[in-house]
């Protein structure tokens, strides 16, 4: 028979196995919000995810802080999107002199070019968020071997609800008759998506919110929205809605809704993870060009 204390001693041990045999979360840091969803759908409950632009911010101006040093420090893996988005971000991780691997997802996608450079937002073509999915997958079965069984299997998961949202996409905007497919956006953000889904994104400013519009540009912006009778000017959630209320003041095109180019919204928002985020968009652009 047990004593008392032999007794407790075993309730506390059986209390105790369990924490013990969790496995401690892996670090990673990603580098703005929708990465960062990306991260926590393949990585699940073995990742914990830290992102340095959150929500509604954006990360061509972002200016780090001290304590995004010390994430990047203590990271295991640090996923960037590359293409020239994150300009602050290279001499950040320099600064933090990180022993993590840092995985660059933009790599991996065949990059439009313009004028200005490559286009960072390659996010806005599904098909490229799933290159930056099996790219994420990929990083993390190697950082963490123990884990690859669930990393693959959570990549799948996701991969099949992407191909159903770029048919979704699809579908919704081939209801749409060609020439109708044409709005104004607060900056260049939809290349990837005009090419892929066949929406005419006109923009005063360029591929990066750093870039001013001039006079000109605006000028070309408001000729070409009356010549092509372009139904919509669309705001975005990280950009000076002046530039689109300006231009919809002087061309009568109405104001459609906000869009989200750059970066999630917070949680009580309609695109609070990447699927919805795309949704949202859609959803916007079908009520403004519809017929």
């Amino acid at each position: 028979m047990l004593t008392r204390r032999a007794a407790l001693a075993l309730s506390l041990a059986a209390l105790a196995a369990p924490a013990l045999a969790e496995s401690p979360k892996i670090p990673v840091v990603a580098s703005f919000s929708i990465i960062g969803d990306f991260l926590r759908e393949v990585g699940g409950d073995r990742v914990s995810v830290t992102t340095i632009v959150g929500p509604d911010g954006d990360a061509h101006v972002y200016q780090p802080s001290p304590a995004d040093g010390r994430r990047i420090a203590q990271a295991k893996v640090i996923f960037v999107n590359g293409l020239g988005f994150e300009g602050w971000l290279e001499r950040l991780i320099s600064v933090a002199k990180t022993k993590g691997t840092v995985v660059t997802l933009g790599k991996g996608v065949a990059a439009r070019k313009d004028e200005e450079g490559a286009d960072p937002h390659a996010w806005q073509d599904v098909a490229n968020a799933k290159i930056y999915v099996n790219e994420i997958r990929d990083a993390l079965v190697a950082a963490d071997p123990e884990g690859a069984e669930s990393y693959r299997a959570n990549a799948a998961a996701y991969l099949a609800k992407l191909d159903a949202l770029d048919a979704e996409i699809v579908k919704t905007l081939d209801a749409i008759p060609t020439d109708r497919r044409r709005v104004v956006s607060t900056h260049d953000a939809f290349g990837y998506f005009s090419a892929r889904y066949g929406v005419e994104f006109i923009a005063p400013q360029g591929v990066s919110t750093e870039s001013e519009a001039s006079a000109r540009d605006i000028a070309r912006i408001i000729d070409a929205v009356k010549q092509h009778k372009v139904g919509a000017v669309f705001l975005e959630n990280v950009a000076d809605p002046r530039l689109a209320k300006r231009i919809a003041a002087e061309t009568g095109a109405r104001v459609g809704g906000m869009l989200y180019s750059d970066a999630l919204s917070d949680a009580k928002g309609d695109g609070a993870n990447y699927i919805d985020m795309m949704r949202h968009n859609v959803r916007e652009l079908a009520k403004a060009l519809t017929p």
